[in-house]
């Protein structure tokens, strides 16, 4: 069912929105022991907001840690449908915005086109039409005032502090990085740049059997639409009921997509929610949505590279000597929490076989909470901020990790990576 009409384009009116929110919510999980009233609710307003409110509520339903442990699974169960089925834009609405981005009638376009959408998310929805030829395609069409929408959040600085995981401080340098999550986010508006992205890991993964990146139609895409090749199969949430064997190679093959992209293409996907990613017959999964992505400049790239080769080999003075050099910290308390936590982050490939769970991810998340505090004590003479480029790794940290432990399997993460770096000739 459409609800346009109710998607709020102004900053005013979405903060309104947000703090009405805040205030029923908080009263109904007061009232409640396991919070289903404002769980529903927090999933009709974000959903109904789109943009980035819908983005907080596809997070807050999958990141472990982010919702207080009584509450977490009536918060999953209300905010899961954010990831594919939000509110959805009128047909008229949607038709027009097609025809203007490519130039002809629908009709003439596509020799089919569903009207009804398959999915419908904080940014666009998508519709399943056929070619001329016969090809089956998903056509995702942003929509209507969602550019409005996504500016208005963008001056909504305390939303934009959810996505960068840390609270307003200026010791944190919160200007650097919010800057960051404004430039992706702008970005994601942007379907072309998208389109060549996809691609770009298309070529990266190319040969792979297990990694599948729809083809982009580029004659059928533009700005606001973007046209590929159409993938049917499963979700995540089905997937972790299958037997052990099947879940340790999704769990692997994910590890490589996102590795790899990082360590070896250069280019960090920065939404990892369960959403994007479609379990196919065989083992292979399909993945979806490359909108967000983070560039890695080759410093930076250099010193990740030498940081994970550190974990590999389980050289634990290594891995710390080289996490100052990739952050950027000066010597003293400061710089020992963010070896510490960096450290926690490696677990995976330091002790793999590794069992990512979702007590251990919720960690995560607590750690860097508590991190503000000590940000706080430590003298100035020993305190750096983080580079801004690590607000989108915190992402990964956090949602990529989550999704594994949705996995509940032990891998063995440091096999898969060292096969992909040696292959890349960075071993």
């Amino acid at each position: 069912m459409s609800d346009e009409r109710s998607l709020p384009t102004g900053r005013l009116g979405r903060l309104a929105r947000l703090a009405a929110l805040g205030a029923r919510t908080g009263a109904s999980l007061v009232a409640s022991k396991t919070g289903e009233a404002a769980a529903e609710r927090a999933a009709e307003v974000l959903g109904n907001m789109r943009g980035l409110a819908a983005k907080v509520g596809q997070m807050a339903s999958y990141v472990d840690g982010m919702v207080p442990e009584a509450h977490r699974d009536a918060y999953e169960a209300a905010l899961t449908k954010l990831r594919s089925a939000a509110p959805t834009s009128s047909p008229e609405a949607i038709r027009r915005t097609v025809e203007e981005e490519l130039g002809a009638p629908i009709d003439h376009l596509f020799a089919s086109f569903e009207e009804e959408p398959c999915a419908s998310a904080s940014i666009g929805q998508v519709h399943r039409a056929h070619l001329a030829d016969g090809r089956e395609v998903a056509v995702k069409v942003q929509h209507q005032g969602i550019g409005d929408a996504i500016e208005a959040d963008l001056a909504n600085v305390s939303m934009l502090e959810r996505f960068a995981a840390f609270g307003p401080m200026r010791r944190f340098d919160a200007k650097s990085a919010l800057d960051q999550v404004r430039a992706r986010f702008r970005e994601e508006l942007d379907y072309k740049l998208e389109a060549e992205r996809q691609r770009y890991f298309a070529d990266l993964h190319a040969g792979d059997p297990l990694i599948v990146i729809p083809d982009v139609i580029d004659d059928r895409s533009a700005r606001r639409v973007l046209t590929t090749t159409f993938v049917r199969g499963r979700t995540l949430q089905q997937v972790a009921t299958d037997d052990e064997a099947a879940r340790h190679l999704a769990a692997e093959t994910l590890w490589r997509f996102v590795f790899k992209g990082n360590l070896v293409g250069g280019l960090f996907n920065a939404d990892p929610h369960p959403g994007n990613y479609v379990f196919l017959e065989g083992g292979r999964i399909a993945f979806l949505d490359h909108g967000c992505c983070q560039p890695i400049d080759a410093a930076h790239l250099a010193a990740a590279q030498a940081a994970h080769r550190a974990a590999l080999a389980r050289d634990e003075s290594a891995f710390a000597n080289m996490v100052p050099i990739l952050v950027g910290t000066k010597p003293g308390r400061w710089e020992e929490w963010v070896i510490s936590y960096s450290r926690r982050c490696f677990s995976p490939l330091f002790e793999s076989p590794y069992h990512v769970d979702r007590k251990w991810t919720a960690e995560l998340v607590e750690i860097v909470s508590q991190a503000k505090k000590l940000a706080i004590t430590v003298p100035a003479s020993e305190f750096t901020p983080l580079p801004p480029s690590m607000v989108f790794m915190n992402r990964l940290q956090f949602g990529f990790y989550s999704v594994l432990a949705r996995l509940d399997v032990e891998a063995d993460y440091a096999r898969v990576e060292r096969d992909f770096m040696r292959d890349a000739g960075l071993l």
